[in-house]
């Protein structure tokens, strides 16, 4: 029964060191979840300068905000945000979102629909979003 002891020994320590492998998936998982809330919760709020610090800071070196680019932005109140689907892969994800947006000046409401991509950086142990700020203006 020796070598039955030491398959089963060594099968615990497999399937142990296996789980211990997929522990770093779920961290990454809901690291993913906190930046998307965070970047959903400014956006909500109209916190478009906060929702900008969440840009891949490569994007932002880029395409720098502009102030006439933030007053637009200002121009506006998000009056619902919701997930109509969304696919992670790795260091990627994607989530498409729609977005309830109310003309402040005319209160004219209308729905946009907006691509959020995401990038792990290893680097910096967190989730950045590549493309911007939602463009509430593109038809």
């Amino acid at each position: 029964m020796p070598g039955f002891r030491q398959t089963v020994v060594f099968a615990l320590v497999a399937a142990l060191l296996l789980m211990a492998g997929c522990a770093s998936t779920p961290d990454r998982d809901s690291s993913l979840r906190e930046a998307q809330y965070a970047w959903s919760a400014a956006i909500r709020w109209g916190d478009f300068e906060g929702a900008w610090n969440l840009v891949d800071p490569e994007y932002r070196a880029g395409h720098p905000l502009s102030s006439l680019e933030l007053e637009r932005y200002k121009q506006v109140q998000v009056s619902r945000y919701h997930e109509i689907g969304a696919r992670t892969s790795g260091d990627r994800a994607s989530r498409e979102i729609g977005i309830g947006v109310v003309n402040r000046n005319t209160q004219v409401q209308r729905e946009a629909r907006y691509l959020e991509q995401w990038r792990y950086d290893a680097a910096a142990d967190r989730w950045w979003i590549t493309g911007g700020l939602p463009d509430f203006w593109a038809d």
